[in-house]
């Protein structure tokens, strides 16, 4: 009998000790920097996956107990692991787009430089027929030299073609077209604004080419839209520079049903590699409805929403895009402003007539929604479970933005909503701490928070000296409490993830650009490091809601993860934008490595 219970015992106890013992991680990394960006910001040696998961962080010890004969293990030697990067607000789809385009590349041009840069495009296209559009992208309008080139229809109309053009401002608010493209269009001197938009006019009322917001509209839309296959061409090639950025999870900001019935083709045949959040646009046309568009929105979640299987990156819609501005930057000053933008006075001191900047009459266009229909909006939105994330760069615009949010707080205190304030690159001083009051999240781009020709050429003397240094204010909105997110706003600058995170921490030009415009862009202090990483990881994943899931290195989430090649905490500042992404992850998968880890 008592052989019997012996072995009754030692069986038990062999039982326990099965059971207590855990299953072997999938993967494994050790001897690492791994920031976690949890709530301590802890830093340790490794981490453990197991089933897309993260299931283990810690020290080297701990995880080896997790290693087994088919555990795929990596010796970090040293390397840095961060979370997966989170755009929180981005184009991919027209990034895509634009590289299968004639493309000026964001460089600063002469008018001469310009034409034999679109004359080549041409060229390489001999096969095409008189009426074939030419889209031409990535002009950096502001970086026109010399300083203050402003284009006209007359640039484009000595090129050796009859086919129409189209030129895309790189910050996607305005374009300009030919002399073709205006007769296309029927635009003539009688041609009236639309809502929201200006046709650019010379001193004699004839247009000039020139577009500017929801105007773009009357020479776009006889454009041939991109086909299906496009669509989908676009779509891989926007994931594959996702992915080599350590992107794993973004929103489009302003999304349309050939862009979601692209995203769901990938993902229905496995190739989707980033967590994909869409905004839909809500549009402040001349009848408008907030009824009929949020409506539209629900449909469209309705329609294209896409949930994955276990930790399998899916597609969701969530958000409503509205825009209630344009932007601040010459020559469009389209910025909605609480005070008027600055105006050129020349006075003669004898023989010499110099400008002096003072303020003129122009706040910039009528807000594109009226008080009462955003405020409205905003309301029903969370009725719906929707966010709003509303376009807004001028302070004017982000006023309007914090009122209505509080009008949605007052009207709905328990809903759960996030809503955001895209690029809030002016905001007057009375209004920084209401962002954090509201929960209303800042999205802000940082590769803007540096001199150059956007943010000085075209911006400086429109603003007046006061305005102007406290233009770009993501230090400060984080000193008076908001939480910050950014969003890379790509095409409208190259994607270059790690760019942008040097220049929230250093504020400073960068290459040859730096010879031009040295020091630091106004008086905001910009942002520690840990903040800015913080920005682009869990409180992006906020902005999604899902701070649960992602954003951070913690048991319990979906493998996110990127390795890089160096320790940014170890390194100047000056050196964060030569990062390698060496590997990323997405639940657990490897989507993108470079090299030999």
């Amino acid at each position: 009998m008592k052989t019997l219970y012996a072995a009754v015992v030692v069986l038990v106890c062999c039982a326990s000790a099965a059971l207590a013992k855990p299953r072997p991680a999938d993967m494994a990394f050790v001897n690492g920097r791994i920031h976690t960006v949890d709530a301590s910001d802890t830093v340790v040696q490794a981490v453990a996956l197991r089933d897309g998961r993260i299931v283990y962080v810690g020290d080297d010890v701990g995880a080896k107990a997790l290693i087994g004969r088919k555990t795929r293990t990596f010796d970090l030697k040293g390397r840095m692991v961060l979370p997966g990067l989170i755009d929180g607000h981005m184009h991919p789809q027209s990034g895509g787009l634009r590289e299968l385009s004639c493309n000026l590349r964001y460089e600063p041009l002469t008018v001469p430089q310009f034409q034999a840069k679109i004359q080549a495009c041409l060229d390489a296209e001999p096969g095409a027929g008189p009426d074939d559009w030419l889209t031409v992208i990535n002009w950096y309008e502001q970086a026109m030299q010399p300083e203050g080139t402003v284009l006209s229809h007359a640039d484009l109309d000595g090129l050796k073609t009859t086919r129409p053009i189209m030129v895309r401002s790189s910050f996607g608010h305005s374009n300009l077209t030919n002399r073709r493209g205006l007769d296309i269009a029927g635009i003539t001197r009688d041609t009236p604004d639309p809502k929201d938009g200006l046709i650019r006019r010379d001193a004699n009322g004839a247009p000039t080419g020139r577009f500017e917001d929801a105007a773009q509209a009357l020479i776009s839309q006889h454009v041939p839209p991109p086909d299906a296959a496009t669509h989908l061409k676009a779509t891989r090639i926007a994931l594959k520079m996702m992915r080599a950025q350590g992107i794993t999870s973004f929103l489009d900001a302003y999304t349309d049903i050939e862009t979601l019935t692209a995203y769901g083709e990938v993902m229905q045949e496995g190739e989707l590699t980033a967590r994909g959040h869409f905004g839909v646009l809500i549009d402040s046309g001349t009848d408008f409805d907030a009824g009929k568009a949020v409506a539209e929105v629900v449909r469209q979640k309705q329609t294209y929403e896409r949930v994955a299987k276990g930790t399998e990156p899916g597609l969701r819609v969530h958000t409503a895009k509205l825009f209630l501005d344009g932007v601040v930057a010459a020559p469009s000053l389209t910025g909605v402003m609480l005070a008027p933008y600055f105006e050129p006075h020349f006075e003669t001191v004898g023989t010499a007539t110099t400008p002096h900047w003072r303020p003129g009459k122009s706040r910039g266009p009528q807000p594109y929604f009226s008080d009462a229909q955003l405020q409205d909006t905003l309301i029903r939105l969370a009725d719906a479970g929707l966010d709003a994330h509303m376009h807004a760069d001028g302070d004017g615009a982000v006023r309007q933005a914090l009122d209505a949010v509080a009008a949605l707080r007052a009207a709905r205190p328990q809903s759960p909503v996030r809503p955001a304030i895209a690029h809030a690159e002016l905001v007057d001083l009375a209004d920084y701490s209401r962002f954090g009051e509201l929960n209303a999240l800042p999205v802000l781009s940082f590769q803007w928070g540096k001199p150059g020709p956007d943010t000085v050429d075209s911006v400086r003397d429109y603003l007046g000296p006061a305005r102007h240094a406290l233009f770009e204010p993501s230090g400060l909105l984080e000193i008076y409490g908001a939480r910050l997110v950014f969003g890379s706003d790509w095409p409208v600058d190259t994607l270059n993830e790690w760019l942008a995170l040097q220049i929230a921490v250093t504020r400073r030009a960068v290459g040859a650009e730096a010879q031009k415009y040295p020091g630091r862009l106004g008086v905001d202090p910009g942002l520690s490091l840990t903040q800015a990483i913080r920005a682009m990881t869990i409180n992006a994943a906020y902005s999604l809601h899902q701070e649960r899931e992602v954003g951070s290195i913690e048991v319990g989430k979906m493998a996110d993860l990127i390795v890089i090649d160096r320790d940014l905490f170890a390194i100047p500042p000056e050196e964060i934008s030569g990062t390698k992404v060496l590997l990323t992850l997405v639940g657990g998968q490897v989507v993108y490595q470079a090299g030999d880890l």
